[in-house]
């Protein structure tokens, strides 16, 4: 049995190791929620895409009580921990790459904005491109995708792009200064070990849930699916080397 506390503990050794690849994790998610606040809305509509364990959505109803925060995610062990961690959240369990998603949300009007962390590169291009058009046809006009993420620019501006990661690199020597928490691998190793999250962790192969690798880690990959779906506009509002935020406006 899976209690809040033991939750709690688990989504705090995972902000930990998350911080181990982005040690601004928490400025970026401050702009970003800052970014949902200027819509200008106290009770804003938002999707949290790839929501993990809930970090990010956690974060938003805090900051923002009146809001209605939907996080999505097809791995049910994050999910589970979500759910114990966070009860006042409605957890949804849904594959980003199954079209169709978007109908199983219950959506009672347009959304204000989607909102995601170090989740969508794990999309193909062709996923990401399908996914972004789904997500136009429910966002206001003026609603907001913001997406922060790691994502180079070596196709078009290798030189820029390598000085990017070496800033990265070098704010992360600067912030654990040789003491790294423990990786990603060694956090699902963790999670494996631990007898109270065995059937949550059982259900990861049969819903397809394991990433293989990074699959749309290319900034021309988004800004390219974007345009095809139709948003307006698209930049960068928040940077720290190759660690951005994207964000993408539907025309209105």
């Amino acid at each position: 049995m899976l209690t809040n506390d033991a939750a709690k503990e688990w989504i705090a050794r995972w902000d930990r190791q998350q911080e181990g690849y982005l040690p601004d994790r928490e400025e970026r998610f401050t702009a970003l929620i800052d970014a949902v606040e200027a819509i200008g809305r106290p009770d804003p509509l938002v999707i949290d895409l790839g929501c993990g364990p809930g970090s990010l959505s956690a974060r938003l109803v805090e900051r923002l009580p009146k809001a209605t925060v939907i996080p999505v995610d097809a791995d049910p062990l994050l999910l589970g921990l979500g759910r114990a961690a966070y009860p006042h959240l409605d957890f949804v369990s849904l594959d980003l790459r199954t079209p169709g998603w978007s109908r199983e949300l219950g959506l009672d009007r347009q959304v204000d904005a989607a909102v995601s962390t170090t989740a969508l590169h794990w999309l193909s291009a062709p996923e990401l491109a399908v996914m972004y058009g789904e997500l136009a046809s429910v966002l206001r006009p003026g609603g907001l995708l913001l997406n922060g993420d790691h994502l180079d620019s070596d196709d078009a501006t290798p030189s820029i792009a390598r000085l990017e990661r070496a800033v990265h690199d070098m704010e992360t020597e600067r912030f654990f200064a040789g003491d790294r928490p423990e990786g990603w691998g060694q956090w699902w190793e963790a999670v494996a070990a631990d007898p109270a999250l065995s059937a949550l962790n059982t259900g990861r192969s049969t819903a397809g849930a394991a990433h293989s690798g990074s699959e749309s880690n290319l900034l021309s990959t988004h800004v390219e699916a974007l345009r095809g779906a139709g948003f307006a506009e698209i930049g960068t509002l928040w940077q720290r080397g190759n660690n951005r935020l994207l964000c993408a406006v539907v025309g209105v």
